[in-house]
């Protein structure tokens, strides 16, 4: 999996690659960029496969190799706690739903620093056990007695899947276990796990809502600087390296004023009633281009919603949305797509854990246009690891 330049630290408008941040939560707003002037030519393509080209450099690799113990780093859990969009949401969640938690039994999954049992004890919570499994327990035990909450917080370290809780069921599971692409580390299956073996009937999991939504983009700039740079590197065709990068979604910070087609909700997860397997899925998708242009790349985010609370609350990580540490994801198209108003990219999205480590997540897309100057068929295959 990509980074653009910059790594995945900025949250500001100077981590994206152009224009300004967006600050609201709107989906529809956004400027339309200028039309693009219209290709006579012809473009056909033949239907084709990127599964035909060589296996992965290191694709024996995975990120179960280093998952916990990066959760290990506080690095990490510095650059999520900074990113107020995620956690000023679930703080506002349970301080301003205190009914929710208030002499309950709440089970924190992944709690990390503990962040969110601290805000459960001071909104009345009767106990929080907060399961962490890399070494950043050990200081979120630390943490807890250092604010006076060890009579209340109860840190267990290890896995869900392993550890054994000393109640045998809890009132609330809150976690924040979205990934990349929304399911990229495959954390749900593990709130899913706690969720069939400890919650009572009518509890609550939070956040309990989560849709993933696809749109398209012209990105002609960083498509050349990241993808045909390898093409010819001082003169010497290294566009083997090229192959791979194009199965490696990015992941960045979109500017808005990119976006070429409508935004679709392609899919909507019910957290306290699907079942493990829902995380593999098919659907299909049509994007309607808004204006005359090319289209270099699709563009994949979520959305979280916090429907229990007295008042619908969640954000987004869409472009037009205050960014976030999550960002959107890219997957560059082998086509560039012209396109125009009216016209549709047409096609379908195949997602599902890597068969070797369900941590890395597999995409299938597969997308037609029959426009009046483009025809492409194609499939492509993506592996974020």
């Amino acid at each position: 999996m990509g980074r653009r330049k910059g790594g995945n630290k900025a949250l500001t408008p100077s981590g994206q690659k152009s224009g300004p941040a967006a600050d609201g939560m709107n989906l529809d707003g956004g400027k339309e960029q200028e039309e693009a002037p219209e290709v006579v030519a012809i473009e056909e393509k033949a239907e084709s496969s990127n599964l035909e080209d060589p296996p992965l450099i290191g694709s024996d690799k995975t990120s179960a190799d280093y998952y916990f113990d990066s959760y290990s780093h506080f690095g990490i859990h510095e650059e999520m706690l900074k990113d107020v969009v995620r956690t000023k949401t679930y703080q506002n969640v349970i301080y301003q739903n205190s009914f929710l938690f208030k002499n309950k039994v709440v089970l924190d999954v992944g709690a990390g620093t503990g962040i969110l049992s601290l805000f459960c004890a001071k909104a009345g919570a009767k106990h929080v056990y907060a399961v962490e499994c890399s070494l950043m327990a050990d200081m979120a035990k630390e943490i807890v007695q250092t604010n006076g909450y060890s009579n209340v917080i109860t840190v267990l370290k290890g896995k869900v899947e392993e550890i054994e809780l000393p109640v045998a069921h809890v009132d609330v599971i809150i976690s924040e276990w979205m990934g990349y692409f929304l399911l990229f580390e495959n954390m749900l299956n593990t709130v899913l796990y706690a969720r069939d073996k400890w919650l009572i009937n009518n509890g609550i999991v939070l956040p309990d809502k989560a849709s993933l939504y696809l749109t398209a983009i012209e990105d002609a700039e960083y498509k050349e600087d990241k993808i045909e740079f390898w093409n010819n590197v001082y003169g010497f065709d290294m566009s083997c390296i090229k192959k791979q990068a194009m199965i490696e979604p990015l992941v960045d910070t979109v500017d808005q004023n990119q976006i070429v087609t409508n935004c679709q909700l392609l899919k909507t997860m019910d957290i306290s009633k699907m079942a493990p397997g829902d995380v593999s899925f098919t659907v299909p998708f049509k994007l309607v281009a808004e204006r005359n242009d090319y289209i270099h790349a699709l563009v994949a985010y979520f959305d979280v919603s916090f429907t229990k609370c007295h008042k619908l609350m969640g954000f987004s990580t869409g472009p037009r949305s205050k960014a976030t540490h999550w960002k959107q994801t890219v997957l560059y198209l082998e086509d560039v797509l012209t396109i125009c108003e009216g016209e549709a990219v047409v096609g379908s999205l195949t997602v599902e854990p890597n068969e070797k480590n369900p941590r890395d997540v597999d995409i299938m897309l597969k997308y037609s246009i029959n426009g009046q100057h483009c025809q492409v068929s194609r499939t492509q295959h993506y592996k974020m690891r």
